[in-house]
């Protein structure tokens, strides 16, 4: 069966307009949208470009090194270029937002690297990260900066470290350097941050930082001096060693104390400016305020003397000598020695109880006492002098004198080692006025006199006679040899009779008149006799003497006399 009478019914297509954004736009939009996104956070992350000035580019790479401050980094150096003059490397560096505000007039840049600086070895990280560029902020607001110039040592000081800076001035920097320790009773208190050369040159002004809370001890009052090396004294004492710390023995150091009854005083301004002094002996010194100039004029050698050397009284330092020199003095047409020092009189304990109307007055009244100079060793070994003052009782007169505004102060021969010297010379002067030559000329004359005398015709003859008559002699004593040889038997057998008589005589004198004779016992008896009767005139004697009225009346019968 056929559908022709039934009606045909077409389709019919509808469009549906969508308002999607196709799939295939998504990714270039996304990918605009991340590249907007990071080109935004680049450029609100970037600062500004900044150039910092260096002697060299040691170490640093362009695209590599970075800039950092506290491990932070802040930029990247972007190039290295050299100046137009050759004579440094202008570094370009890309910082970053959070560098900007620190790159102001006060910001300091170096090159970090390994090195020993101030005692201190730093930079070793770099050894393997490689150099890159060191920056501190000024402690102070400053005004923003984009080129700089870069420090080829790192600062000594971080910017926030408490404390105050204080100006030394010296006469000559010595072994100080940047970083040099500063001590306080033995303690590492500061640092020394560099040095500035003082106006002609004449001094040096050495910039120093104190830490807190050490610097409130810093006053007005407070002495410095120059604690570098070793310090080796040989005196009464024995051997002393001072040493403030190994550290000071290498890079040098500074110290400084202040008098304990000024310690609690008001602490100094910052950048005060404070003397310093050579020694530790130099700064205690300059606690007394009164110095008397005086100059002495010495006629001897002044070897070993020099500024700085002491001048004593009763062994002990009262002053320090400030010149030596060679000067002639017309009025004994000779050369002397001018030496000028400084007497400090509140060194001597007591002296302030004699009161003088001025300095003038007081020097004429220890000259009149007999106040003198003299030159005394100050060691063996090394040869050093010094100016000893003392009293001399018999010194002549003085007066008061004065060169330029130094009191001239009458010089006498020292004691100990230059008298001896003094001593030796003299001794020498007059061994030297000997005429030795003189002396010889005569010796020469007179063993040359001797000489003719001896080879001369008289002495000749004089021996030869001398000669003959030993001969002579020598004959006659050899006829006495030969006679006497003959009758030597007859003299001997003469003698021996002779003795025999002798003995023979003595044996009969023995027999006759000897001990047991009868001539010897009739002898002691005769002997007996006489030493009575010698007794008996004796008594007799003594009888008349006291009653010679007895030769007349004869002896009295009224007792025994």
């Amino acid at each position: 069966m056929s559908n022709t009478n039934s009606t045909s019914v077409l389709a019919r297509a509808g469009i549906r307009h969508s308002r999607r954004i196709p799939v295939i736009w998504v990714i270039p939009i996304l990918a605009i949208v991340i590249g907007v996104w990071l080109a935004w956070d680049t450029l609100s992350k970037e600062g500004p470009t900044i150039t910092i000035t260096f002697e060299t580019a040691e170490g640093l790479q362009a695209g590599q090194s970075q800039l950092k401050f506290r491990d932070i980094t802040l930029g990247t150096v972007k190039s290295l270029d050299l100046s137009r003059d050759h004579s440094h490397v202008a570094v370009t560096v890309a910082t970053t937002r959070q560098a900007e505000p620190l790159l102001t007039d006060q910001t300091v840049f170096w090159v970090v690297k390994p090195r020993l600086f101030a005692g201190n070895i730093s930079g070793l990280d770099t050894l393997l990260s490689g150099s890159y560029i060191g920056m501190m902020p000024g402690a102070a607001e400053g005004k923003p900066q984009r080129a700089f110039t870069g420090r080829e040592e790192p600062p000594v000081l971080q910017a926030n470290t408490p404390g105050h800076t204080f100006s030394l001035k010296a006469s000559r920097l010595g072994s100080i350097s940047v970083g040099s320790p500063v001590y306080f009773r033995d303690l590492d208190v500061g640092e020394v941050l560099g040095w500035d050369v003082a106006d002609m040159a004449q001094s040096v002004t050495i910039h120093t930082f104190v830490r807190a809370p050490y610097d409130r001890y810093v006053t007005d009052d407070t002495r410095f001096w120059n604690a570098s090396g070793v310090s080796l004294k040989i005196g009464g004492t024995g051997v002393e060693l001072q040493l403030e710390s190994l550290r000071a023995l290498l890079l040098g150091g500074i110290a400084f104390t202040t008098p304990d009854e000024k310690s609690i005083g008001k602490m100094s301004a910052d950048n005060h400016v404070f003397p310093l002094f050579a020694s530790r002996e130099a700064a205690d010194a300059a606690s007394y305020s009164r110095k008397i100039p005086v100059i002495s004029f010495f006629p001897g050698s002044v070897r070993g003397l020099g500024p700085g050397s002491e001048v004593t009284m009763h062994g002990l330092a009262i002053g320090h000598v400030t010149s030596v020199a060679l000067s002639y003095d017309p009025a004994k047409d000779t050369i002397v020695a001018p030496v000028r020092y400084e007497v400090e009189p509140e060194r001597i304990v007591g002296i302030g109880n004699h009161v003088f109307a001025s300095t003038h007055e007081a020097v004429q009244n220890v000259l009149q006492r007999g106040l003198r100079a003299s030159l005394e060793s100050a060691s063996l070994i090394t040869g050093q002098q010094m100016v000893t003052l003392d009293f001399v009782h018999d010194a002549p007169p003085a007066s008061v004198m004065m060169d330029g505004e130094d009191f001239v102060l009458p010089t006498t021969g020292g004691t100990g080692l230059a008298g001896l010297q003094a001593s030796a010379t003299a001794l020498l002067e007059q061994v030297s006025a000997i005429p030795f030559k003189q002396i010889g000329d005569n010796l020469a004359g007179i063993l040359q006199s001797t000489n003719n005398l001896t080879n001369g015709p008289q002495v000749q003859k004089s021996l030869e006679d001398l000669s003959a008559t030993l001969a002579s002699a020598k004959q006659v004593l050899q006829h006495i040899d030969a006679s006497t040889s003959k009758a030597l038997p007859e003299i001997a057998a003469g003698l021996e009779k002779t003795l025999t008589n002798a003995n023979k005589l003595m044996l009969s004198i023995n027999t006759g008149y000897g001990d047991n004779t009868q001539f010897s016992r009739d002898l002691g008896r005769l002997l007996v006799q006489l030493n009575d009767a010698v007794r008996s005139i004796r008594s007799l004697t003594d009888l008349l003497a006291r009653h010679p009225e007895a030769l007349i009346k004869g002896r009295s019968t009224g007792g025994v006399e």
